[in-house]
C-alpha cells in the first residue's frame, strides 16, 4: 500500500484531537465531580441515571403529598377531640337533668348547651392554612353557619359543603385522603363527624333539642329522646378519631419508606454518575502523558522528514 507524504500528520493530528477529547472529558470529570455529563459519555448509564431521577422526582412528589396530609391530620385532630369534650359535657348535663325539678337550675344548665353550640360551631369551622377543614373539596366558605330566631337564638346550623373528599397520591397507585368530612345525609360516601344520616350523628340539632328541652323543663323527653341521640354523636366522634390517628400511622409509615427509598436513589445515582477522583486524576494523567509524548514524537518525526527533504 502506498503511504502518502501527509499521511503521518494526519494520522498525528487525528490521534492528539482523540487524546485532547479524552483530557477534556477528564478535567470536565476532575472539576464537576460527575463521570457522565451527556448521553456520549456511557449511553447505558446515562439511560439508567435518568430513569432514577425521574424515579426520585416522583417520590419527592410523594414526600411532599405526604407532608401536606400529616399537617392536615394534625390539624384536625385537635377539632376533633374538642367536639368529643363538647358532646361529653352535653351529655353529663343530660344525665343531671333527670334529677333536677327546679326551673332555674334546668335554665342554667340550657344557658351552658347553648354556650357548646356556639363552642362546636366555631370548632367545625376551623381552617389550616386559610383553607377549612369540615367542609370537603369545598375549602373557600365556612361548612357551618348558623340560623337564628328574633332573639339570636340558634335554631338550627347549614352545612355548605360538599361530600367530596379531596385526596393525595403518596405511591404509585395510591391516594389517600388526610380529611375530615364535616356532613353527608346522602347515604352514600364519607362518614359525617358532625351529621351522617347513616349512624344518627346529628349534633346541632341535639344540642338544640337539649336546650330547648330543658328550658321546657321536659326530662322525659331529655332521657328518652337527648341522651340516645347524643350517644350516636359520642359514636361519630371517637370512629373519627380513630380514623385520623390511623391515618396519621399509616403517613408515618410511608414517610419512612419514602425516605429510605429516597436515599437509596440518591446512592444509586451518585454510583453511576459521580466520578472516582482518585481514578479520574491518574487516567488524567495518563492522557496528559500521553499527549505530550505525542507532539514531541510527531515533532521529532516530524523534523526528521523536512531535513531529508531539504537534503
Amino acid at each position: 500500500m502506498r503511504v502518502t507524504a501527509n499521511t503521518f500528520p494526519n494520522s498525528l493530528i487525528d490521534q492528539l484531537n482523540r487524546l485532547a477529547t479524552r483530557q477534556y472529558r477528564l478535567q470536565n470529570q476532575a472539576a464537576t465531580g460527575q463521570r457522565i455529563t451527556t448521553p456520549d459519555d456511557d449511553p447505558v448509564a446515562m439511560r439508567r441515571v435518568l430513569d432514577m431521577q425521574g424515579e426520585a422526582s416522583s417520590v419527592g412528589q410523594y414526600l411532599r403529598n405526604v407532608a401536606r396530609n400529616q399537617e392536615l391530620a394534625s390539624a384536625s385532630f385537635a377539632p376533633i377531640r374538642a367536639v368529643g369534650k363538647v358532646v361529653d359535657r352535653a351529655s353529663e348535663i343530660a344525665v343531671l337533668a333527670d334529677g333536677l325539678k327546679s326551673p332555674t337550675e334546668l335554665k342554667a344548665y340550657a344557658a351552658e348547651v347553648d354556650q357548646l353550640i356556639g363552642q362546636a360551631l366555631e370548632l367545625v369551622n376551623s381552617r389550616n392554612r386559610g383553607d377549612s377543614l369540615f367542609g370537603g373539596t369545598r375549602a373557600d366558605v365556612a361548612p357551618f353557619s348558623k340560623v337564628t330566631d328574633a332573639e339570636g337564638k340558634v335554631v338550627g346550623v347549614t352545612y355548605h359543603g360538599n361530600t367530596t373528599l379531596a385526596e393525595n397520591e403518596i405511591a404509585s397507585g395510591v391516594n389517600l385522603t388526610a380529611q375530615t368530612l364535616g356532613a353527608n345525609t346522602t347515604g352514600t360516601g364519607p362518614r359525617g363527624l358532625i351529621t351522617d344520616s347513616r349512624t344518627g350523628a346529628d349534633l346541632f340539632n341535639h344540642l338544640i333539642s337539649l336546650r330547648d328541652n330543658l328550658l321546657a323543663g321536659d326530662v322525659a323527653a331529655i332521657a328518652s329522646v337527648d341522651r340516645p341521640a347524643l350517644e350516636a354523636d359520642s359514636d361519630s366522634v371517637v370512629y373519627h378519631l380513630g380514623t385520623n390517628a390511623s391515618v396519621q400511622a399509616r403517613l408515618e409509615t410511608s414517610q419512612s419508606l419514602l425516605k429510605q427509598r429516597s436515599q437509596s436513589l440518591e446512592g444509586l445515582i451518585s454510583k453511576e454518575a459521580d466520578a472516582d477522583l482518585a481514578q479520574t486524576l491518574v487516567r488524567l494523567n495518563e492522557v496528559q502523558t500521553a499527549y505530550q509524548a505525542a507532539l514531541q514524537s510527531g515533532g521529532t518525526i516530524l523534523g526528521r522528514s523536512l531535513m531529508d527533504y531539504i537534503r
